[in-house]
């Protein structure tokens, strides 16, 4: 949550701090003079639906508000501290909220069902800050606090239900004004985002629902109103284009602190049944946010961890898993458990390519780069728990030029069961020597495996460079490439001020796929007909211009592309299953059997945030 103090600050203050920074144009444009201020309703009050107005800035930010009365609908002891209230004399405009929070900064002394007047400055507060691109919350600030009476009716809430939220996420934001929506009259019949807005502040429910998002460490799930909404095969919603936001997608959170009611856990697939009902909040860790004052009750449905099937003789198994900056200093419970899955809903794949594997001692930042010890400790677990005597390769990287946790040394590890494929180790790799492609009895070979794709190239800065590595199974050669792209930090949120929302990020995600992409036709240029694998944590969609580098020329083909779309998720992020995670395959690895093996994204309970996948073929 964020500090106290930054709850004060201004609309007046975030739009001039945005536009000194060129995030804002002046379709934020608000001011702190009194005589800019809306007139107030025929009998001079100013009331809730006046503040909030018919946009989602507040007509009156900036500015003293005083006696605005109302009934106090929640009330946020933790976190960034006070209360909601709303009037119970709605105005006839759709567009115009009737709720709104008061920021009190300390623990708030009203009550649930209080009638109160509040005086005070409105204020608009940018989650994460202007530079977030996310919308902004009215509230009001440095207020003060007169109780009525107390234990009045509580006004009944807004029902979001499937026939309640429009089936358009957001109108596009005004060219004028950077892509913002800020200033934009609200839709609400006509968008999802502008019905959230118009409710914004309001006490709203949702009645029984299905879990498109499982309990996270922060106490918060993700439930959908539109059970058929891009439904995925085993209870999620998936995203499967930028188009697809998904606008049936709520967020619960609670009201009551855990220590007097812990959080319900749930799992993607569970059912919130009964009556989730508070107030509806924006935060900037997923946007609109029913608070719960009551919580339904999660109905189990029993969704199990998949398990894949065994290779068969002649065919080559690889695999890829995100294992989520494991090191020695891990619990050995998970590395057990990241093992068990390996062996067991893996089937013990020939070659596994990870990533995220740390240093020797983690996050300590003394300039440690070898992973030997964490890849000792993983590949014991693994004979443990029943699997092969993995060997395996991998690069040093140089430390603190891959990115990641500081001081962790994130890099992939390839992993080999010896018993059923070989590695062919060509010296002369290293973290800054790039690899390259040779013609060797008329076939393609590496200058050096492992090696380095091309690590001086500027795509790869403050980020993993990939590793390729040469195998052998059954006479055959197989180039396998093990990829962790940039990731997605600093991209707006698709609930973001701007419509459609930047995605920044994805700029060096492009070049890096170029790369990768540049790589294998120069494999497939000496050998048309080489058998090359490119997996790992893509971190972007099959969808995206990522991938569309990554396969441009016809060089390569997503895999996950075979599966039908409600099974094409790795990953799931906001209540959306959606593919990070890939393997790739180049014309010559034909008739594969591909499979995203769901075990940690629809959890509560996970290893990893990753799911793992496999693909099965004969070279």
């Amino acid at each position: 949550m964020p500090a106290a103090s930054s709850r004060t600050t201004t609309v007046s203050a975030l739009v001039a701090a945005a536009l000194a920074a060129g995030l804002l144009t002046g379709a934020a444009t608000t001011s702190a003079s009194a005589s800019d201020a809306p007139a107030p309703a025929a009998d001079g009050q100013v009331r809730i639906h006046d503040i909030q107005g018919s946009t989602r800035m507040s007509p009156f930010a900036g500015q003293q508000v005083t006696g605005v009365p109302g009934v106090v609908t929640g009330v946020r002891t933790y976190g960034s501290k006070g209360f909601w209230f709303q009037d119970t004399r709605p105005d006839t405009d759709p567009a115009t909220s009737e709720g709104v929070f008061v920021f009190t900064s300390s623990a708030p002394t009203v009550a649930i069902g209080d009638a109160v007047t509040v005086s005070g400055t409105v204020t608009e507060y940018v989650p994460g800050g202007p530079a977030s691109g996310n919308q902004s919350l009215t509230q009001i600030s440095r207020p003060t606090v007169t109780v009525v009476s107390s234990g009045n009716p509580l006004p009944a809430p807004v029902r979001i239900t499937e026939r309640s939220v429009p089936s358009r996420y957001a109108p596009a934001g005004d060219p004028a004004a950077g892509g913002s929506v800020n200033a934009l009259p609200l839709a609400p019949a006509r968008y999802a985002l502008d019905f959230y807005e118009s409710v914004e502040g309001m006490n709203v429910a949702v009645g029984t629902s299905r879990v498109v998002g499982a309990t996270d460490t922060h106490a918060e799930l993700w439930v959908t109103v539109k059970p058929h909404e891009n439904d995925a095969r085993r209870g999620g919603t998936v995203y499967g284009s930028y188009d697809q936001q998904n606008t049936g997608r709520v967020q619960i959170q609670s009201l009551v602190p855990l220590a007097e009611q812990p959080f319900p856990k749930a799992d993607v697939g569970d059912v919130l049944t009964g009556t989730t009902e508070g107030p509806l909040d924006f935060n900037q860790y997923g946007g609109y946010t029913l608070t719960a004052r009551t919580m339904g009750t999660v109905a189990p449905k029993g969704l199990r961890r998949e398990v894949t099937r065994k290779q068969r003789s002649g065919e080559l198994a690889v695999a890829t898993y995100n294992v989520e900056n494991l090191d020695p200093t891990d619990p050995q419970e998970k590395f057990d458990a990241l093992a068990a899955a390996v062996v067991d809903n893996l089937a013990s794949p020939d070659i596994v390519a990870l990533e995220e594997i740390q240093d020797d001692n983690g996050p300590k930042d003394d300039g440690t780069v070898s992973a030997g010890l964490t890849v000792q400790r993983f590949t014991e677990a693994i004979r443990a728990a029943g699997g092969p005597a993995y060997d395996w390769r991998s690069i040093d990287p140089e430390d603190k030029k891959d990115g990641g946790e500081p001081g962790g040394n994130i890099r992939q590890v390839f992993l080999f069961n010896p018993e059923r494929v070989s590695f062919t180790d060509r010296t002369g790799g290293d973290a800054t020597t790039a690899t390259g492609v040779v013609r060797e009895r008329g076939r393609a070979a590496l200058t050096s495996s492992p090696g380095r794709i091309d690590p001086a190239n500027t795509a790869w800065d403050n980020s993993r460079k990939p590793l390729v590595g040469e195998f052998a199974f059954r006479g055959r050669t197989v180039f396998v490439v093990a990829n962790h792209f940039a990731s997605k930090g600093g991209d707006e949120a698709v609930y973001a001020e701007h419509q459609p929302p930047a995605r920044s990020s994805e700029v060096q995600r492009h070049a890096q796929g170029r790369a990768v992409n540049t790589f294998v036709k120069k494999l497939l240029g000496v050998q048309k007909n080489a058998r090359v694998l490119v997996v790992g944590d893509i971190n972007d969609f099959e969808f995206s211009g990522t991938a569309k580098e990554l396969t441009a020329g016809g060089v390569l083909y997503p895999a996950i592309r075979s599966l039908p779309r409600s099974e094409r998720y790795t990953y799931v992020y906001q209540g959306n299953s959606q593919v990070l995670d890939q393997i790739l395959t180049s014309p010559a690895v034909k008739d594969f059997a591909y499979d995203s093996v769901h075990i940690n994204a629809e959890f509560a309970d996970q290893n990893s945030d990753h799911d793992p996948q496999v693909l099965r073929f004969r070279p």
